[in-house]
């Protein structure tokens, strides 16, 4: 992967992400879900939620490095606590 130049947080990011779908993948065979309705206006199983959250993640971060001044850090922080508050309620 040498010739994709990747600095190390990219690196990180996407390797989260790989994580995240592998672990989901193997909770899904071991605990199918079923749809369930929380917050959000749909029925939604827990892959949909991770689809959600981690799209929601990209506009959060957008927002943040567009519209104010904050450190990414403070985008990645309130994109995690969106990550649970989705999957545990949503």
């Amino acid at each position: 992967m040498s010739w994709m130049v990747w600095t190390l947080p990219t690196a990180i990011f996407f390797s989260s992400i790989a994580a995240m779908l592998a672990g989901m993948t193997i909770w899904e065979l071991r605990s199918p879900s079923m749809e369930r309705k929380g917050f959000l206006p749909i029925s939604t199983t827990r892959g949909d939620r991770l689809f959600i959250s981690l799209l929601s993640a990209a506009f959060i971060h957008l927002g943040v490095i567009g519209f104010t001044s904050l450190s990414i850090w403070i985008a990645l922080a309130l994109s995690a606590v969106w990550l649970l508050v989705l999957m545990r309620w949503g």
